[in-house]
């Protein structure tokens, strides 16, 4: 497991912002709209989402960048 941190940058390209979602396997993702919940079984449906999980992997930063970034956001006191 990795915990990875997306940059809130204008340079997300086709990674742009999305409604939240989580893939449980290949057999299910599960979305959070503003109005409601979708579960989503249809295999290139959850193609699509995982692809756009593989872009959005790509564009976030890992380890001491992650941490960094976290950091210069969080106000300390």
């Amino acid at each position: 497991m990795s915990l990875g941190t997306i940059p809130a940058s204008p340079d997300r390209g086709v990674a742009g912002p999305a409604e939240d979602f989580w893939i449980y396997d290949n057999d299910q993702v599960n979305v959070e709209l503003i109005s409601g919940y979708l579960t989503v079984t249809q295999p290139h449906e959850i193609a699509m989402y995982a692809q756009m999980f593989g872009r959005l992997a790509e564009i976030a930063v890992y380890g001491l960048r992650a941490r960094e970034l976290i950091s210069a956001v969080t106000p300390t006191g």
